[in-house]
């Protein structure tokens, strides 16, 4: 009868042992609980991807720099809007997860989700071969036009050839315009010594109807915002570059890549997407 009582015991032990296993193997990640259950679980299914763990249980951390009109910007009361701002809201959603919008300063943002403070960061972020080598990026969700804002009736800046000459030309730091900018006459550049970088492109555009510099290289979109509201400026005619917009996500993080990119599939088929940038994007 003991020897009996042994046996079931055993039995029980390989049962209880082989079900813990198959929860584990379950979750495609064993010994660590996805951050939503049942919503990253779906949104991983769906698209035939890993589950994804994110920084913090059950939230998406977005870090951005929330001066970029109409993409990401602050609310009077505080609180964020704008194109990514929503995108990276119905990515969440689809992912079962809460939105959560870091604000910091651009380059921040994007160190921010290298060194897995961030999920994903958005800030109508330029794809740039620098860029990838540290960090991937999803699917192309915009594309970007860099502008050149200077005062009306400049005698320092009329066309973009005359960047070349100009005294002082205003970017946002860590921004495409910048690099573009700061880059060596060589390669198609202006130096250095012909750039002065801003936290943000308010500020460089408030030292531009301060004089402080004689042109402003910027994002089409912000730009048109920024003349509108200051009169006295101007966006030139040609365009300076043109730019792929992508969400950021650390290096290697291909699980949570592959669900961003199929729930933003989704938001363009279902015309979710559209809806969100007609809303801060007037056609023309």
């Amino acid at each position: 009868m003991k020897k009996f009582l042994t046996c079931l015991l055993a039995l029980a032990m390989v049962l209880s042992l082989a079900a813990c296993g198959g929860k584990d193997s379950g979750s495609g990640n064993a010994g660590t609980t996805p951050p939503a259950s049942s919503g990253s679980g779906d949104a991983a299914g769906d698209s035939g991807s890993a589950a994804f763990t994110t920084v913090e249980e059950g939230k998406l951390h977005m870090s951005t720099n929330a001066a970029f009109p109409p993409y990401e910007m602050t609310t009077d009361a505080g609180s964020f809007e704008g194109i990514d701002v929503e995108v990276a809201g119905a990515i969440a959603e689809k992912l079962g997860l809460e939105l959560v919008v870091d604000d910091m300063s651009f380059d921040a943002a994007l160190t921010a989700v290298q060194t897995g403070q961030s999920d994903i960061a958005m800030a109508g972020i330029t794809v740039t071969d620098d860029r990838l080598e540290v960090m991937d990026f999803s699917d192309s969700y915009a594309t970007g036009v860099q502008v050149v804002i200077v005062q009306k009736d400049s005698p320092a800046v009329q066309s973009i050839d005359d960047l070349a000459s100009a005294a002082m030309i205003g970017t946002q730091k860590a921004t495409t315009g910048y690099i573009y900018c700061s880059d060596t006459p060589e390669n198609g550049g202006y130096g250095e010594d012909h750039v002065t970088a801003f936290d943000t492109g308010a500020l460089a555009v408030m030292a531009l109807v301060n004089g402080q510099v004689d042109a402003v290289v910027i994002d089409n979109e912000p730009a048109k915002a920024f003349v509108a509201e200051n009169p006295g400026l101007e966006i030139l005619d040609t365009e300076f570059a043109v730019e792929d917009y992508a969400i950021g996500v650390a290096k290697g993080n291909t699980a949570l890549l592959d669900a961003i990119n199929a729930a933003m599939a989704e938001l363009k088929a279902d015309g979710t997407f559209q809806s969100i940038v007609d809303k801060y994007i007037v056609a023309e």
